[in-house]
């Protein structure tokens, strides 16, 4: 009878119920003879691939200054859409008037976005031209 490389049990008949045969520990690569044929002995690699996990882009979200909203309808977006305190939410509102612009906050890119849009649609239904952008940080 020849000899083979595979572990005892590991052929095509049926195992005994209950029993739990263990693999063959890994053998150390070169040195031993007789295993250039079958592939039996070689040591097995497991490599785990990670992944990289990167922090999103951040988007700030700007007000433009304009000649015609009102100042406490910047006010009120500010406190609705951005949860600014009456003083942050002055502080802000005065600093896009004397500026220009003013940052309302820095979100990832669909937050901005939907903030974006929440405000625009909210100064278009009350009529006011006010601008709200957003840029990437």
């Amino acid at each position: 009878m020849a000899s083979s490389s595979r572990p005892v049990g590991a052929g095509s008949g049926a195992r005994p119920s209950g029993r739990v045969e263990a693999a063959a520990p890994p053998r150390a690569a070169g040195g031993e003879t007789g295993d250039e044929g079958g592939g039996g002995g070689r040591a097995a690699v497991i490599t785990r691939t990670r992944t990289q996990t990167r922090k999103p882009s951040m988007y700030r979200v700007l007000l433009l200054n304009d000649d015609y909203t009102p100042m406490e309808f910047v006010i009120t977006v500010l406190r609705r859409y951005f949860n600014k305190n009456p003083d942050e939410a002055t502080r802000i509102m005065l600093h896009v008037h004397h500026h220009g612009v003013g940052e309302c906050g820095v979100y990832t890119y669909e937050v901005a976005e939907t903030k974006v849009t929440q405000v625009m649609d909210f100064a278009r239904k009350h009529q006011h031209p006010l601008q709200c952008i957003m840029e990437k940080k």
